[in-house]
């Protein structure tokens, strides 16, 4: 008993098998019970003509397979065939209107009206062939045909492609036909307006960084916006072109992920800091780019391996940023995320066309999808470098800052006074204008330091550098020349300088410092100025002799300013 279960069961199956193989089309019937007709979901069959020199009447002797309206068939099938029966149950004659969805990509569509195995009409598209095609709008082929109360049809269309099969068959009334024809291109034209939207993006980036890789990246968008437009109908739907007659400008299938290995190099500087993975992307570049070249010649050959080689190329790219993120590049990780996505949608992409999965939003526009999750992780990758650029930038003006600049009171220091006043100098002799140095010292500082402690007499010098930074203008230069020493180079006549001293003194004087014990501390400075003429450009020469005038401020009894005259 237990050995006839198996063979009851085979039995069965085979049964079964040999049923459907004698009714193909019992499950492909479209019952229309009553109006509004607006069937985008239904059974259908199909059938591949190997040999794409059947005729019609071969054809309808033929075995089709069940199948969904929605279909994908992959490379292998440059000519199919679809066959709907369709009956109206409903009580009125219906006007109905079949929708090829996809025909904007194809080379050649035809629909056959039967009856009881007779043909009635039939319509035949050109679609490689310029001019004005009938019935074709925007991308969609339409075929009308009436039906009248409890009539039986049955309805043929014949695809010829280019490369890959995918089609999608819809069945209307005549107003969700007009309905359909509005709303037929909304999702691509999302799709194409957010990669412009990145283009005007990476244009104002460029115009920031003034980097290679934001060419890179705007051909990246300008390949991926036209493949998109050409293999979702934009271009058919808003401009009446189809991609029969910008047949080459799918070349861009190829050109579009050489620019995103391009720009991968530049990004992590792979020539120069990754030598293994440089040669991994290069390998792949090389084979894309003789793709795009062949295919300048024979498109249609060129496209057939396009599926394989997008497997390739996402294989190795995904192992490159691997290994760039183990080795702790800080832009891998980004570069992995956006990546993946687009390796993910682009592997639903790729099993749509080959015709191993079903059709549906997200299988058959997974490329387009990719391509934009993928172009918003470049920008930001972009805007990411450009930021770390900045922020490397930035740190470097301010070592450069921390270099020339006296830590305790923030003026500059001995050595780029120096430099900055070469500078000006040059500019005064250029303008015929005078300038004037000024040397200032802290009178008793020893004693400050001895009596209250180096903390008191820092912040003595501290509150000094204060009162020359608030005399000081915009065009003076002033240093900590030493200790507690000071510098100016002002540009001014003598007079003009005497009177800034005289303020910096006055100021000074004024100045009361507490210590922690309530104490206060008072400090003088003593300052001597010295003209520097424009036919002199010895500053060291004129420090020398505004140093001989702070030596007679101090004979003089400090807390003054004096001059050599």
């Amino acid at each position: 008993m237990k050995n006839r279960v198996p063979f009851v069961l085979i039995f069965f199956l085979l049964s079964l098998a040999i049923n459907l193989q004698a009714q193909p089309d019992s499950h492909t019937s479209v019952n229309i019970k009553a109006p509004p007709v607006n069937l985008t979901q239904f059974q259908m069959s199909y059938f591949i003509d190997t040999s794409q020199e059947m005729t019609f009447e071969q054809i309808q002797k033929q075995p089709f397979i069940p199948s969904k309206n929605e279909i994908t068939l992959g490379p292998n099938a440059k000519t199919a065939w679809s066959k709907i029966i369709i009956t109206n149950d409903s009580t009125q004659t219906l006007r109905l209107f079949l929708h090829n969805s996809d025909a904007y990509h194809l080379q050649r569509i035809d629909f056959y009206e039967t009856k009881q195995g007779k043909l009635l009409n039939q319509t035949n598209i050109e679609l490689d062939k310029s001019g004005h095609k009938a019935d074709i709008f925007g991308g969609s082929a339409i075929f009308s045909f009436m039906l009248a109360a409890g009539e039986k049809k049955t309805i043929y269309s014949k695809s010829v492609t280019f490369s890959h099969q995918w089609y999608s068959l819809e069945l209307y009334d005549e107003e969700h036909s007009k309905r359909a024809l509005v709303s037929s291109s909304n999702y691509t034209a999302l799709l194409v307006g957010m990669m412009l939207a990145l283009m005007i993006y990476n244009f104002f980036l460029y115009l920031s960084a003034r980097k290679v890789e934001n060419i890179v990246y705007a051909l990246y968008l300008i390949s991926g916006t036209i493949w998109v437009a050409l293999s979702y109908g934009l271009a058919a739907n808003f401009f009446g072109i189809f991609s029969a007659e910008i047949l080459q400008f799918n070349s861009t299938l190829y050109s579009m992920p050489s620019f995103l290995i391009i720009f991968m190099m530049l990004i992590f500087e792979t020539k120069k800091r990754h030598p293994k993975e440089h040669i991994a992307l290069s390998i792949i570049l090389t084979i894309l780019a003789a793709e795009f070249i062949y295919s300048l010649f024979d498109l249609v050959s060129a496209l057939k391996p396009a599926s394989s080689l997008a497997a390739l190329m996402m294989t190795i790219t995904l192992g490159v940023l691997i290994s760039l993120w183990r080795k702790r590049d800080p832009l891998a990780k980004y570069f992995f995320l956006g990546h993946s996505m687009f390796i993910l949608f682009n592997m639903l992409a790729v099993l749509y066309y080959k015709g191993l999965t079903e059709s549906n939003q997200i299988n058959s526009h997974g490329v387009g999808i990719g391509i934009l999750l993928e172009a918003l992780m470049m920008a930001f990758i972009l805007s990411y470098r450009i930021k770390a650029l900045e922020s490397i930038k930035s740190a470097q003006v301010e070592l450069k800052k921390l270099a020339d600049t006296d830590p305790l009171t923030k003026l500059y220091n001995r050595r780029y006074f120096e430099k900055a006043s070469s500078q000006l100098i040059t500019k005064s002799q250029i303008a015929n204008a005078e300038l004037s140095v000024i040397i200032a010292d802290l009178d008793y500082f020893k004693a400050i330091n001895d009596t209250y402690g180096h903390h008191i007499g820092d912040q003595v010098i501290i509150e000094f550098a204060k009162i020359i930074t608030k005399q000081q203008r915009p065009n003076d230069i002033a240093c900590r020349y030493g200790g507690e020493e000071f510098l100016l180079l002002v540009n001014c006549n003598l007079e003009a300088a005497k009177n800034i001293a005289q303020r910096i003194r006055s100021e000074a004087e004024k100045t009361i410092l507490k210590t922690q014990k309530n104490e206060e501390i008072r400090f003088t400075v003593s300052l001597g100025v010295h003209p520097l003429f424009c036919e002199d450009d010895n500053i060291l020469e004129a420090i020398a002799l505004a140093d001989q005038a702070l030596y007679n401020a101090k004979n003089q009894g400090r807390n003054c300013v004096a001059t050599l005259s």
